[in-house]
């Protein structure tokens, strides 16, 4: 397969997939460019070569043509940190976008418009009635797909090379993250600098972890994290199970949970899950107890409850200091950590211990010889919070994609690359 590192872009003009799907305030003022600055080295590798850059992107999840998620918002950010005046056009496959790219020089950029402005782009028809019949929706999905056909070979006419840099999307089989590598031969179309460290990352823990392996999942719900757990379950020596997923299987355990988030239909498979570990020799490490709360506030009363025995009233919103110790102590031994999901409800600032408590653990043992990947929205965003990014081994940018590779999904986006097939 092509590197970058390889190709000479001299001459050549490169359609690069990048996630520029960045948070805007209410005056469209980019309040967070990690994904921006994260495609730098791809972009800029291109330009020195001496090639032009053509940049595909997606902004927010507008069902139409919506200037509110018009990437002409960034552009003058993406022109400062690229240092070059970067080109827009006011359309993806429309003339403007034609023939700003034909035009393109050496050493050039254009930003074409926000690709999900068609519903080709993603391949799924809008607008139908809710009440619209099957034959009327199948009608629909059909015509989207032929037409979007046209819409990916449209965008790839514009370059010589693919490089797909926006991990974040890798997932998702869409007309420029994956139908469009089709169009271009194995020698030219290839991973960004990004999408190469992604997956390096991934291969890392997934295919050749150094052990003791040891994932951190938390979040919200059991539902949300079960082809996680079943996966990892073949893979990891040590499962610390956090947040309020815990409570799910400790009611299953016949605890009294009060008033804790929980999921009463997936507690046959939260036991299930117990014994599996048990049968593979899995540890799982689950909270022994919870810093409670009389609401969900951060203002709340708060409580020191056995996980088992919590009273009505009371919802278990943090990681207990006996729980942590715990899990320490498994952290600290093992050589390969994957954290997934807080421990509690880190956004309030007096439930956060927990959390901030988990990252500097995973931050000591990163320092102490760890392969440490921290992934999925939260993780990072608590990571992020807590001033710690640059002391673990990788911060994932793409949530979504990292836990579908987690659970042990083919990801069209780097597939299409590989050409592999990925339906």
């Amino acid at each position: 397969m092509q590197s970058i590192d390889k190709f000479n872009f001299a001459g050549k003009k490169a359609f690069v997939r990048v996630d520029f799907n960045v948070p805007l305030d209410e005056n469209f003022n980019i309040t967070d460019d990690t994904r921006i600055r994260a495609a730098l080295p791809t972009l800029k590798k291109i330009l020195s070569d001496g090639g032009s850059v053509i940049i595909g992107s997606h902004l927010g999840r507008p069902k139409g043509v919506d200037a509110k998620f018009s990437l002409k918002h960034i552009i003058k950010h993406v022109s400062e940190l690229l240092n070059v005046d970067v080109q827009f056009a006011n359309d993806c496959i429309g003339e403007d976008a034609g023939v700003k790219a034909a035009a393109l020089q050496p050493g050039e950029a254009l930003l074409l418009e926000n690709l999900r402005f068609y519903a080709e782009e993603e391949g799924k028809p809008r607008g139908l009635a809710d009440d619209a019949s099957d034959d009327v929706k199948k009608a629909a999905k059909k015509a989207v797909k032929e037409s979007q056909k046209e819409f990916t070979k449209h965008l790839a006419s514009y370059a010589d090379a693919y490089v797909n840099d926006a991990f974040g999307t890798a997932h998702r089989a869409h007309a420029s993250t994956a139908l469009i590598a089709d169009y271009f031969d194995t020698d030219h179309k290839m991973f960004g600098y990004l999408m190469e460290k992604e997956i390096k990352a991934l291969n890392k823990v997934l295919e050749a972890p150094e052990r003791p392996f040891t994932a951190i999942l938390g979040g919200s719900k059991v539902s949300s994290k079960i082809t996680i757990i079943e996966n990892l379950l073949d893979k990891v020596d040590n499962l610390i199970i956090g947040g309020g997923m815990g409570f799910t299987f400790f009611k299953a355990q016949g605890g009294k949970i009060g008033d804790s988030l929980h999921e009463d239909e997936y507690m046959p498979l939260a036991l299930e899950i117990l014994e599996k570990a048990k049968q593979k020799g899995v540890n799982i490490s689950l909270s022994v107890a919870t810093v409670a709360g009389n609401s969900f506030s951060n203002d709340a009363e708060q409580k020191l409850c056995d996980t088992h025995n919590i009273p009505d009233g009371w919802e278990g919103m943090d990681a207990s200091p006996a729980s942590l110790e715990n899990w320490k102590e498994i952290i600290m031994k093992s050589k390969t950590i994957l954290w997934n999901g807080p421990v509690g409800v880190f956004e309030f600032p007096n439930f956060a211990h927990g959390t901030e408590t988990i990252a500097q653990y995973v931050a000591e043992a990163t320092e102490k010889g760890a392969y440490t990947l921290v992934g999925g929205g939260d993780s990072v965003a608590a990571i992020n919070k807590f001033g710690l990014a640059d002391k673990v081994s990788y911060v994932s940018t793409g949530g979504g994609a990292m836990l579908e590779a987690i659970e042990g999904k083919v990801l069209p986006g780097i597939a299409a690359v590989e050409g592999k097939p990925y339906k």
